[in-house]
């Protein structure tokens, strides 16, 4: 099964999020499919904190792609931003 997630990067106390299509077998910093967005969960006004390419999204979706929780609210939280 083909999930999307979140990879984690960044320094120890300064996390850094890419939002991932990976297999579901694979580990969680491990290989992957595609790297679609990422997320900043500690940028400061003025920064890009979150993006994610939606045509990408879309066709993993599309072709069976589930999303985790997570990477489902920040897709909402991206969708209610920029409405």
């Amino acid at each position: 099964m083909v999930v999307i997630r979140l990879s984690r990067g960044g320094a120890k106390a300064r996390p850094f999020f890419n939002i991932v299509v990976a297999d579901k077998r694979t580990r969680r910093d491990g290989s992957f499919i595609e790297r679609i967005g990422f997320y900043n969960p500690t940028s400061i006004e003025g920064e890009e904190g979150l993006r994610i390419a939606y045509d990408r999204l879309n066709h993993w979706k599309s072709v069976g792609a589930q999303a985790s929780p997570t990477v489902y609210r920040l897709i909402k939280q991206a969708a209610k931003k920029a409405a």
